[in-house]
């Protein structure tokens, strides 16, 4: 069964600044089936490839990467924003499209060789994915693919992640 996830995500106005639209996927996770597609369909391209490690961004790039993690029978690897992690961390600055910030993820996160995937729910401007792309080469890890759930192809992210396999389900 297929299903139109574009339609059950909420669009919010002006949050969290004036002028933003926020694309809320809260109604796809809290739907057990829906949530289910979504895995299944971010999942699909990656199910026969050797994938090592699944990384995911704070702070919905973590639901979706731990449930594809499982999904893949990988390791979980997270980046978060600076000060939330607990270890000795790498760190790297990057830009939103209404903020800018720092990134961090444990220094042993992931092993030199490694192939990693790396999700978020959404791309928009691709800093802070560009920003997890360098501080997992920075590891010596190899990325093999970057998965989105949405992205918002007028901010043309893709532009950062060049030379890089990207996929996103649902363009707005």
């Amino acid at each position: 069964m297929t299903y139109n996830l574009k339609s059950k995500i909420r669009s919010i106005l002006d949050w969290p600044k004036k002028g933003i639209v926020f694309r809320d996927i809260t109604p796809v996770l809290e739907n057990a089936k829906l949530f289910r597609y979504l895995i299944d369909q971010m999942g699909k391209p990656y199910i026969k490839k050797k994938i090592d490690m699944v990384v995911g961004i704070d702070a919905r790039g973590f639901i979706l990467a731990a449930a594809l993690a499982y999904k893949l029978k990988t390791g979980l690897g997270i980046v978060r924003k600076s000060g939330k992690l607990p270890h000795k961390t790498i760190k790297k600055k990057y830009s939103l499209e209404y903020a800018s910030n720092v990134l961090e993820m444990h220094h042993d996160t992931i092993k030199p060789g490694q192939k990693v995937l790396l999700v978020d729910d959404l791309l928009a401007t691709g800093g802070t994915m560009k920003a997890t792309v360098d501080l997992v080469k920075k590891l010596g890890g190899k990325v093999v693919g970057i998965d989105f759930f949405i992205e918002l192809k007028d901010l043309k992210g893709r532009k950062k992640l060049k030379g890089y396999p990207v996929k996103s389900l649902i363009n707005f």
